[in-house]
């Protein structure tokens, strides 16, 4: 059987840090003390200092819009079309941004398949074509959108390069995640909603896979289903956008589904250690669920806590950043490790991969 590699890892964000602009925002539009000094209490609990946006915030005093493109206009957030035509006006030069820094220019003719996944804008033709032109890629590339699946979309996009290449061992998938989570802000300052607001930032990641022998190996997939949570996590297109619903019973779920389920997540069913864990930085609540689930070392998620601080939740973008860092870590000594993403469903989704040891 064939083996794949995930062989190297291009990531991007937008110019434009929105954190503390958008903490000043959601704070100005409530109105009652008691939710004003929770969320100033939940700000600092998120363990987020940065969060980019591809639309740049409109300097102070904002008599017309909170941000320079004129989306978020002060009389009246936008239709859903007009957040589409943001998507297809930005989304091809963060890709781009991120493609260049994974470095194919030189094997650009090598490239037999593109795997785009983004649940956050759509279009006809779409990102993949637009990638295909733009990066020079053979008009003959094979390409396929994975759409809507939410944060653990980079799992479904990697599973797919790494059935590609299994069945045909001499193709080279390049593969794309690229959500611009910032477009779909609703104009709602309920504290669960601010809440769930401040977590979303834009990014993207890009990936290389193929039958080369360098970087990180990918294993098995699996896939499960937490019962009886499916209106848990929702994403639906409306007329005034995408519309997030996110429940505060998210993180016990998690938790409590790990601690009975864990051996069979990982794949074996006796307790056993990962050198290298990678868990979709969701928000700081769903990495102490997936430690204290798992009794997982203080230490274990230091890579996704350190991409949540940074960038936020990027949904689907946000584990391979995550996985960047893993393979730009100096070890020497080999790693196996489990990569773990949650989504709408209340959806698992989890893979093995292994390091190589670097000198």
């Amino acid at each position: 059987m064939t083996r794949v590699f995930l062989n190297r890892i291009g990531t991007a964000v937008p110019d434009h840090d929105i954190h503390l602009e958008f903490v000043a925002v959601a704070r100005a539009a409530m109105t009652d003390p008691h939710e004003q000094a929770l969320f100033d209490r939940m700000v600092v609990m998120s363990e987020i200092e940065h969060r980019y946006s591809a639309l740049q915030p409109a300097p102070l005093p904002r008599t017309e819009s909170l941000d320079v493109q004129g989306l978020y206009r002060l009389d009246g957030y936008p239709a859903t079309g007009e957040r589409m035509a943001m998507y297809e006006q930005q989304a091809l030069a963060l890709a781009c941004r991120a493609i260049d820094r994974l470095g194919i220019a030189a094997e650009r003719e090598t490239i037999t398949h593109l795997v785009v996944a983004s649940c956050t804008g759509f279009s006809a033709p779409g990102l993949d074509f637009q990638i295909m032109q733009a990066v020079g890629l053979r008009e003959s590339v094979e390409r396929t959108i994975v759409g809507f699946m939410g944060c653990f979309a980079a799992a479904s996009a990697l599973k797919l390069a790494r059935h590609l290449v299994r069945s045909e061992p001499e193709a080279r998938v390049l593969v794309v995640n690229l959500e611009l989570s910032t477009l779909h802000m609703q104009d709602q300052w309920q504290i669960e909603k601010a809440l769930s607001f401040l977590l979303w930032g834009d990014g993207c990641g890009a990936c290389l896979v193929s039958a080369d022998p360098v970087g990180l190996e990918l294993g098995s997939f699996r896939s499960f289903v937490i019962p009886r949570t499916e209106g848990f996590i929702t994403w639906n297109i409306r007329d005034q956008g995408f519309d997030m619903h996110l429940s505060g019973k998210v993180p016990g779920r998690i938790r409590r589904w790990l601690m009975e389920h864990g051996p069979v997540l990982l794949g074996h069913e006796t307790e056993a250690a990962e050198d290298v864990w990678a868990v979709h930085a969701g928000g700081r609540s769903i990495l102490d669920a997936v430690q204290h689930g798992l009794g997982l070392a203080p230490d274990a998620l230091r890579n996704s806590r350190e991409v949540l601080r940074r960038f936020g939740n990027m949904s689907s973008a946000t584990l391979v950043f995550i996985l960047d860092r893993i393979m730009r870590e100096v070890s020497s000594v080999a790693g196996n490790g489990i990569a773990v993403a949650f989504g709408p469903g209340l959806t698992v989704e989890s893979f093995r991969f292994r390091r190589p040891a670097r000198a």
